[in-house]
């Protein structure tokens, strides 16, 4: 006869192993979602890049990141391998967040590099000074931010460096010329809507997994609220997305549609497990709409972004981690905007010198012919479409 205790604790790591599988399922949605949006020449660079980042940022979370965040191996009432796995789960996406919005320019081997820095070193402590060991207790820069699966910690990190690469590799090859936008359309729509759901699907692990148990009632009905709020988000990001766009172009655009509803994932990360079952439905229209407005501003700003994770990740990350100091009951808005401004302030600047650092010995941007000639055929020697003429 299984003891109580035995029982609690299978089941917990079972819960957390099973979530930690969906988030999995996040690393072939990145994939299938990028590699549809960007240029037929460069889809097998894409999907390269997505499982390099999985192995190499894996590892390196493996082999240092995870100490660097919680101190030490984490003594949980439930499997500590299945802690571990489920942690690292998410290290690969703040990765995930920066290589998707510089695709189409940027090179495998100074991307690799930065992939075990962000692995090892950045993301960790970011950790640490949220989730983990918190090396800054005690001190005026100690948070108290609250953010339940990383609105903050996830999103805008990866945002964050994003902005960084952007600001240092520039655009792609003629996207800005002569005052004008050219307009890059997607490749493969179908592969845009399989990536956008299965990264839909993956964050119900994400954010359930993050309430941490369900071998209770009390936490199981916890983890089912967290994943019912993160799926009401994710519907009205994509409704009120695609309602904008139909109002303002009589046109349903299916990626920003997309885009809106992962908007909307993004924005209820941080505080998924804390609303009543209709808050979520204005956090993620708000999501949404800020995806819809977002996307062309950056390009004003002439920050090319072929998959519009700035608007969907950095802009959602911080509008959800704040939106938790204004609708969840005793959580503090200045705690909350505290914690985005310090980690904001860590995760742009950390990255941007490390991969200027990385940029002088090896560059990230690809020449312009060879952007012409597309990095599939450059970085991989193999190309997705070789029967199809590759778009220039």
């Amino acid at each position: 006869m299984v003891a109580e205790v035995d029982f609690k604790y299978i089941i917990d790591t079972f819960f957390m192993l099973f979530s930690m599988v969906l988030i999995i399922f996040m690393v072939p949605g990145f994939a299938m979602l990028e590699a549809g949006l960007v240029r037929t020449k460069n889809v097998t660079a894409v999907l390269t890049t997505n499982v390099m980042i999985y192995g190499v940022a894996s590892t390196a979370f493996l082999l240092v990141g995870y100490e660097l965040a919680f101190g030490t191996w984490v003594k949980v009432e439930y499997s500590m391998w299945a802690a571990f796995l489920f942690q690292m789960a998410f290290v690969g996406k703040t990765i995930n967040i920066m290589s998707g919005g510089v695709s189409e320019r940027v090179r495998m081997i100074p991307l690799a590099i930065f992939a075990v820095v962000m692995g090892a070193v950045i993301y960790p402590l970011v950790v640490n000074i949220s989730w983990g060991a918190n090396f800054l207790k005690g001190t005026p820069l100690e948070l108290h931010m609250f953010d339940l699966a990383g609105s903050t910690v996830i999103h805008s990190t990866g945002g964050w460096a994003l902005l960084a690469a952007i600001f240092i590799i520039g655009a792609r090859k003629d996207r800005y010329k002569n005052d004008m936008i050219k307009v890059i359309p997607a490749s493969n729509i179908p592969l845009v809507v399989l990536g956008g759901l299965l990264l839909w699907i993956g964050w119900f692990g994400f954010n359930g997994g993050s309430v941490g148990s369900i071998s209770s009632k009390a936490m199981a009905d916890s983890v089912a609220l967290t994943i019912l709020n993160t799926n009401t988000a994710g519907l009205a990001g994509a409704i009120v997305g695609g309602v904008i766009m139909y109002v303002r172009y009589k046109l349903f655009d299916i990626t920003m549609i997309l885009n809106g509803a992962l908007g909307g994932l993004v924005a209820i990360t941080a505080g998924a497990n804390l609303y009543d079952i209709h808050t979520p439905l204005l956090i993620g229209a708000i999501g949404g709409a800020l995806v819809v407005f977002a996307i062309p501003l950056f390009d004003k700003l002439r920050l090319d972004d072929p998959v519009g994770a700035l608007s969907v990740h950095l802009v959602n990350g911080i509008w959800g981690t704040l939106a938790v100091g204004i609708f969840a009951p005793k959580i503090s808005f200045l705690d909350q905007l505290k914690g985005v401004v310090e980690i904001g302030v860590f995760a742009f600047v950390v990255s941007y010198i490390v991969i200027y650092s990385i940029n002088k010995l090896v560059p990230f941007r690809a020449e312009n012919d060879m952007q012409v000639q597309g990095m599939d055929v450059v970085e991989c020697g193999v190309e997705a479409y070789p029967e199809f003429r590759r778009a220039i």
